[in-house]
């Protein structure tokens, strides 16, 4: 495993394309995402963004987003951003090596600051983004409480 940048640890591997395909088009079938876009390019895709619907949350809330990236050594990072007028709201979900954390984590929300360890029955990319999809539903839902 290469090394990262001196502050970051071991690296996290090349993007796995196949594994980003397969969760986009999860995301452009779940009625939550208004669409998806691959970065840099569909053709060379290092990171996923899945754009939420705005129409299911508060008025308050100006966009959502969920953005993705899943490399050849089945680490991961899913972030999720909400903005409103003038706040951020944002959390994620991440499995990669570093020195002061589980390498399995959560970034609590909502400055995604404090983090806490993770276990999850299953590390396959589509149980992650079902686990990740249905965590964003309940903050809809409690968003309008």
């Amino acid at each position: 495993m290469s090394e990262g940048p001196a502050d970051e640890g071991p690296s996290t591997g090349p993007p796995d394309r196949r594994t980003l395909r397969a969760l986009e088009r999860r995301l452009a079938a779940e009625p939550l995402v208004d669409r998806t876009t691959f970065e840099p390019s569909g053709d060379d895709p290092r990171a996923l963004e899945a754009t939420l619907d705005s129409r299911r949350y508060p008025p308050t809330v100006e966009s959502a987003r969920l953005d993705v990236r899943w490399f050849t050594t089945g680490d991961f990072t899913f972030h999720y951003v909400e903005t409103a007028e003038h706040e951020r709201w944002e959390c994620h979900w991440d499995r990669h090596p570093n020195a002061h954390d589980a390498r399995f984590h959560f970034h609590e929300p909502p400055t995604a600051e404090t983090v806490t360890d993770l276990e999850l029955p299953s590390l396959h990319p589509i149980d992650v983004v079902s686990t990740v999809l249905a965590a964003i539903e309940t903050r809809i839902e409690d968003s309008w409480s």
